[in-house]
């Protein structure tokens, strides 16, 4: 009797056992028979699967992003501060629970800006919209709650847009020596801004 794989299972399991090797390694450095030891199958397996590395690369931020999404879900419900939320939004960019999600991640936007296809920059639109519409649903329910004022809807975007910003530039630089520091900064000091004065 033949064996009948679950395709989809398969390729997630793919990814996530060549997962390691792009934390440690980065995608440059890495080859597909590497990749194809590390998950225990064959070269022309990887390729039933995936037509190159920087598909493995996109699976595996897919697969990290469900989960961290559902784990921030749970963690944002349980807090009742506007400024909290929107802090516990900011923590991927340097906790330690979200280090391999954040090195990876760190790899698949480096594949979109040097090699961009439309279908790793459909999933970045989706992915940043869905962040943003969550986001901003958290600053209209400080709103809604009068916690802040009204204009603060006006600058969700920005906010959003700033721990991104700078992450990527205590990355590249040496001017964010703490990222957890400077976040925290500036999300007290908009909060002072935005809070509606009793």
């Amino acid at each position: 009797m033949a064996i009948i794989v679950d395709k989809v299972q398969k390729k997630r399991d793919i990814a996530l056992s060549c997962k390691e090797l792009f934390i440690k390694h980065g995608i440059k450095d890495l080859t597909i028979s590497e990749m194809a030891k590390s998950a225990g199958i064959g070269k022309g397996t990887i390729y039933e699967y995936f037509k190159n590395k920087e598909e493995i690369v996109f699976e595996i931020v897919n697969i990290l992003m469900q989960e961290h999404s559902k784990k921030l879900l749970v963690e944002i419900d349980n807090l009742k501060g506007t400024k909290d939320k929107i802090k516990k939004f900011s923590e991927f960019f340097y906790n330690k629970d979200d280090y391999e999600l954040r090195e990876i991640y760190k790899e698949f936007i480096s594949i979109t800006l040097i090699n961009p296809n439309y279908e790793m920059i459909e999933f970045q639109t989706q992915c940043n919209e869905r962040y943003y519409d969550w986001f901003k649903e958290i600053i209209q329910d400080g709103i809604d709650r009068k916690k802040l004022i009204p204009e603060s809807i006006e600058l969700s975007r920005g906010i959003f847009a700033m721990s991104k910003g700078m992450f990527i530039i205590s990355r590249t630089t040496t001017t964010v020596n703490n990222l957890k520091l400077e976040l925290d900064i500036f999300i007290d000091t908009i909060f002072k801004l935005l809070e509606v004065k009793k």
